[in-house]
């Protein structure tokens, strides 16, 4: 029978039940075998991959001795050029004999020879070992002491055979309440007034990473304060720029440029008035606008939705918020 150690081994991740539950299943198994699969998290810009890999790294025991941690190596696939810098630089120093993981960010970026070279090492078999040769060496790989695992935002850039070597973990987009939980996990020295870490939760997209940015902008606003209120985040929305639902400025220039042509307006149009590239707009912006229901595409281009005319039409003044009032306590020194 398994037992939950979800909430022992993962105290410190909010949300992400699902993905929990199935990192708790294969670190199970690695306290009776020693093998944890090749892990390939997936999940937005933000979205809590690296900091869940990192968590399951360092649930990771030797195999010698599992009183010790593995030793941990985090790489940033992007800064790989090539099969031989890979093995020059990573795996003869670093992880040949060694009891490691291996974390490989933003893997998409890996190059195709690399990737062809990690196809061979991390094809499955029974004895969880593989041997790889390169000019003078030859590497033997034993995921008993070695464990791989990948994060990327960008899986259908991931060569697919070497997706089917690994163990996918899906990440979930945050609720508001598991936001504010975040905000208030990062500063658990402060007291936020009802209602204003849900308030604080709309504007960070979903996405865990700028509620951690949340909570450092929060302290450097309190200063040696340890209180929130809602006439602080108001000064705070005021000093940063922030608008409702987290929009960027170059969001909104697109639904105002949207709003003047009701018709519909190519991407080509888009991008001569906000002064962006067309791949841009559409990597960087247009996805969270169409989620939001604030914009469409069709045929006839993209047009602001009746839900975008809406938010112009609603979005507050930007004047400075009154500055919240200091309560005077005075004290009868003289006891009258």
């Amino acid at each position: 029978m398994m037992t939950d150690t979800t909430d022992t081994r993962f105290p410190d991740i909010i949300g992400q039940a699902a993905a929990k539950r199935r990192l708790n299943f294969y670190l199970d198994g690695h306290e009776k075998t020693s093998v944890l699969p090749h892990l390939m998290f997936v999940a937005q810009k933000g979205g809590g991959k690296t900091t869940l890999a990192k968590a399951t790294a360092r649930k990771l025991r030797q195999s010698d001795d599992p009183t010790k941690p593995k030793e941990f190596l985090e790489i940033n696939c992007s800064t790989i050029k090539n099969v031989k810098q890979f093995f020059n630089q990573v795996i003869i120093p670093h992880v040949h004999q060694q009891e490691i993981t291996v974390l490989f960010d933003e893997a998409s970026e890996l190059p195709k020879d690399v990737e062809m070279a990690l196809l061979t090492i991390c094809n499955p078999n029974p004895d969880h070992w593989n041997t790889f040769s390169f000019e003078d060496y030859v590497v033997d790989f034993d995921f008993r002491r070695q464990s791989f695992m990948f994060a990327t935002t960008e899986a259908q850039s991931i060569f697919h055979a070497l997706m089917d070597r690994c163990e996918r973990v899906d990440l979930e987009e945050y609720s508001h309440n598991e936001l504010g939980r975040i905000v208030q996990l990062n500063r658990p020295d402060v007291v936020f007034d009802h209602a204003v870490l849900d308030e604080i939760a709309t504007v960070l997209r979903g996405n865990a990473r700028a509620a951690q940015k949340m909570a450092g902008n929060i302290q450097s606003y309190l200063g040696s304060r340890n209180r929130f209120t809602v006439a602080d985040w108001n000064e705070l929305k005021y000093a940063l720029g922030i608008l409702p639902l987290g929009l960027t400025r170059i969001e909104l220039q697109i639904l105002n440029v949207l709003q003047r042509k009701p018709n519909g307006a190519s991407l080509t149009f888009l991008a001569a008035n906000t002064g962006m590239t067309t791949e841009c707009i559409r990597r960087d912006f247009e996805m969270f606008l169409q989620k939001q229901g604030l914009m469409e595409i069709s045929r006839g281009g993209r047009k602001i939705t009746s839900k975008g005319q809406t938010y112009l039409k609603e979005l507050p003044s930007e004047s400075p918020p009154p500055k919240a009032k200091p309560v005077r306590i005075e004290l009868d020194l003289e006891g009258k």
